[in-house]
């Protein structure tokens, strides 16, 4: 597993990339609080820069994959944010391995399986890039990874072309079993009802993959827990309004 380790303080934060990016999603994040924590990102197997694995892909696995690199790193008890994919397995620890986290950050994620109606489109666009590249999937992947305000804005060209070169770069294999790992996972929100830990969860008003009505069954289900709207931000709101994300954050942790 591909992991970056920057900053120094007391207290480590642990960030969990989306499906189809890697941890340079949280650039701005680490920016922003390496000099008071220690900030860690990492791959998700078959994604960026870690190794592409013959299986393994699906949700308890990369639960597993995730408690053992937190125990290896010597980051216990660490503040995990995880964002869509890296919130499933962010719950999951909450979940089954509460004591290696101190908090818990859920950016742009659902506790529900796959709805039903998403699963024939995401199949074929995942056959398409398996098969013909993914560069023939870009403008409707860039539609569900990002909200209309950042895909519109003229001033942003040249970053939404830097974040399309990136996922062009995804190796096909690696990046077709992780995509159906994500599609075929199993819903914890039965489970999740029984997390103690501090958990702010943050969703961009915009987000049409997870939408906003998701985080609020979250926010629902675990007691005590914090809802923030970010306008202007779609699924990748990490990206798309970093200053508010960080904001967000920050409040959250200085009130622990």
């Amino acid at each position: 597993m591909h992991y970056t380790d920057e900053g120094t303080g007391p207290e480590t934060l642990m960030f969990a990339h989306g499906l189809l990016w890697s941890g340079q999603m949280f650039e701005a994040q680490v920016n922003a609080f390496k000099d008071r924590y220690r900030c860690i990102t990492f791959d998700f197997r078959g994604q960026g820069q870690s190794e592409v694995t013959r299986d393994g892909y699906d949700m308890d696995t990369l639960y597993r994959d995730t408690a053992a690199l937190i125990e290896a790193l010597g980051c216990v008890p660490c503040h995990f944010a995880g964002l869509s994919m890296g919130g499933f397995i962010g719950m999951r620890l909450a979940v089954s391995r509460p004591e290696l986290l101190r908090s818990l950050i859920l950016l742009d994620t659902s506790a529900d399986p796959e709805p039903e109606e998403n699963v024939p489109r995401y199949n074929r666009l995942n056959f398409v890039a398996r098969w013909l590249g993914l560069r023939l999937v870009i403008s409707p992947v860039m539609r569900i990874m990002f909200g209309q305000t950042f895909l519109t804005d003229l001033n942003r060209a040249a970053q939404r072309e830097e974040w399309e070169k990136r996922l062009i770069a995804n190796h096909r294999i690696g990046i077709t079993r992780a995509v159906r790992g994500v599609v075929d996972r199993q819903g914890v929100y039965d489970e999740i009802g029984g997390i103690t830990i501090p958990a702010l969860i943050i969703v961009g008003e915009e987000d049409v993959a997870t939408v906003p009505g998701k985080a609020e069954r979250i926010q629902s289900q675990i007691v005590g827990s914090r809802l923030v709207r970010i306008p202007r931000a779609g699924h990748s709101s990490t990206i798309e309004e970093p200053e508010a994300v960080n904001a967000a954050i920050k409040e959250f942790l200085n009130n622990l």
